[in-house]
């Protein structure tokens, strides 16, 4: 198992990257994929039409979202917490830490981090 943190800057306020991160419909807009998402600790969620699934487990609100990735049977659960700093002039610093990634897994989580998760929001929010 390994454990991922890097941090990423959006051009736009925490409260709207919260937002992008959690409503349904708005990250439809920037994923362009199908996405079953709810903010109720507990629900279960799918993003890039079934890809990337889980469970909801805590939010605060335009700050902190952590949620269980379903990886198989692991011992121990794969934890991703996202938590949103302001940052400059508008803008928002995303701390996001991804524990207990199976290592067969590592390369392709990593990429899909930086590529299609937060670097299309990154170009969803530069491109307003």
């Amino acid at each position: 198992m390994k454990n991922y943190k890097k941090y990423f800057s959006i051009a736009a306020p925490p409260e709207d990257v919260y937002l992008a991160l959690t409503v349904q419909t708005t990250m439809l807009l920037w994923t362009g994929e199908d996405v079953v998402m709810s903010t109720v600790p507990g629900s279960e969620f799918s993003l890039w039409d079934g890809s990337i699934e889980g469970k909801n487990l805590e939010f605060v609100e335009g700050k902190k979202i952590v949620q269980e990735w379903y990886f198989g049977d692991q011992e121990e659960p794969s934890i991703v917490t996202i938590i949103l700093h302001p940052d400059k002039k508008d803008s928002t610093s995303v701390e996001l830490r991804h524990s207990n990634i199976p290592d067969e897994a590592y390369d392709e989580i990593v990429e899909g981090w930086n590529g299609p998760y937060f670097g299309a929001l990154q170009e969803f929010y530069e491109g307003e």
